[in-house]
């Protein structure tokens, strides 16, 4: 698999890495469980993303353009807890 590949348009995994400064950062594959918790409601929404990139136990999820901020749990899936908006260079300065 080219190291590039399960990164948004644009990004490369140099840049990736650069940005967050995370020398481990990586697209993960889809094969998990992501989710986003709602305020005042006990139950979760299930996101089906088109990109999901790690940074050691956080990870960011794209879903319909929009980025979410989440934790990778020990069984590889992610909860996440808010939507940081469609720019993902200002999702990776906040991680």
């Amino acid at each position: 698999m080219p190291v590039n590949s399960g990164l948004p348009a644009g990004w490369t995994i140099e840049h990736l890495r650069a940005l967050s400064g995370d020398p481990s950062a990586a697209p993960l594959s889809f094969d998990r469980l992501v989710v986003v918790e709602t305020a005042g409601q006990d139950d979760y929404e299930l996101l089906q993303p088109d990109v999901i990139l790690a940074f050691h136990e956080l990870c960011l999820v794209r879903d319909d353009g929009e980025w979410f901020m989440g934790q990778l749990d020990a069984d590889g899936s992610v909860i996440c807890w808010a939507s940081y908006g469609s720019d993902l260079a200002g999702a990776i300065r906040s991680l």
